[in-house]
């Protein structure tokens, strides 16, 4: 699935002369990667794609006149080419990945070596230049639904008091599981920021308590999990060590902190704190799951979403072997088939389901325990 032989081939695209140097001159140091060129602006960039013809572009979110994200916009449509954002710690991030972008690095500050910085970003265009490109139309805020609330999900319902007359219809209490007691683990990584989003637009404010890993730097975790609030009818948070799961409630796991469900009692918290890397990340999607798989004594779902490489496949398979319902996200609609693909060959998937639909496949469940 990764090119091993093949060059690929990159252009740059930076108005900052220092910038695009910088970036040709550590990328230079990767045998696998080539830089065929740069661009300064997005009208440069558009003549260097149809000229020089890369496999994938890095592309800097503001730029004077066209914005990386209205070039994106133009962009894609014509010409579905992997990019791959450098960035400050910036929202417009977020709106640049709905436009179509596959994934992002921040731009270096300090907080991290150079190294450090060229592997990611070396890494991730490894990754983009076999993924598929995906332009979604921009998500609309949802607002609430003239409904009264069941008493045990009264305050979800309050947090999501802007929600549309179309969001979805509370699940209510009559209901195949006890969803006071129920737990819900998803995790993503390449494609998964707005993948998540189509997920979790689809759900009611009283949902299940829900646990979100989500690949991601640091600093970007807090931006998306208000991203998600504002979008969702659920309250959406970065979590913070502690926290309690309940209903309503979807907590986004920390950028750099192993983030694990604890069983205290009845009660279920989140530890989020520092530790080594689990199956190369952190937070590790099979960090959440094997605990998950360990702690949870009530009913719980996995959901393992588009992403590279194999993180949570056996924590999924372990929550499946305890007893969880768990769903894949399937081949078509992933950016990159990996955490997904592995997990379905190895047993840990009990139902595939398009991005669309896992929601759906969710709610049947919920509503039935089947």
């Amino acid at each position: 699935m990764i090119p091993t032989q093949k060059k690929i081939r990159v252009l740059v695209v930076d108005d900052s002369a220092v910038a695009r140097t910088f970036l040709a001159k550590g990328l230079a140091a990767y045998p696998n990667i080539e830089v065929v060129g740069y661009a300064i602006n997005a009208l440069d960039a558009e003549t260097k794609i149809q000229r020089l013809h890369p496999d994938v572009m890095t592309l800097d979110v503001e730029m004077p006149g066209t914005n990386g994200i209205d070039f994106l916009g133009k962009l894609l449509p014509e010409h579905p080419l992997p990019v791959i954002l450098v960035s400050s710690l910036n929202l417009r991030v977020f709106d640049a990945l709905a436009a179509g972008a596959v994934d992002f690095v921040r731009k270096p500050d300090g907080s991290e070596s150079q190294d450090s910085f060229f592997r990611s970003l070396s890494q991730k265009i490894v990754v983009a230049s076999c993924a598929k490109v995906v332009r979604r139309k921009p998500a609309a805020a949802p607002v609430a639904p003239a409904v009264s609330a069941p008493s045990a999900a009264s305050a979800a319902v309050s947090a999501a008091s802007s929600v549309s007359p179309t969001a979805p219809a509370l699940l209510g209490g009559n209901c195949g599981l006890d969803l006071d007691h129920t737990i819900i683990g998803l995790g993503a990584s390449t494609g998964g920021t707005e993948a998540t989003l189509e997920v979790l637009k689809r759900l009611p404010a009283d949902i299940p308590g829900m646990v979100i890993v989500q690949h991601m730097p640091p600093g970007f975790t807090q931006m998306y999990a208000q991203r998600l609030n504002k979008l969702c009818a659920m309250e959406v948070r970065e979590a913070v060590n502690g926290d309690e799961i309940h209903r309503g409630l979807a907590l986004v796991a920390p950028a750099d902190l192993q983030a694990r469900v604890v069983r205290m009692g009845s009660r279920y918290t989140l530890s989020c704190q520092p530790g080594e890397k689990v199956s190369g990340h952190r937070p590790s999607v099979d960090a959440l799951f094997s605990s998950m798989a360990a702690q949870v004594k009530c009913p719980m779902v996995g959901i393992i979403m588009t992403g590279m490489g194999r993180d949570g496949a056996s924590g999924l398979l372990e929550m499946r072997q305890a007893g969880a319902y768990t769903i894949g996200q399937d081949k078509d609609s992933c950016v990159v088939y990996g955490m997904p693909g592995v997990a379905q060959e190895i047993g840990a998937v009990m139902i595939q389901a398009s991005c669309d639909n896992i929601a759906t496949v969710l709610m049947q469940h919920l509503k039935t325990g089947k």
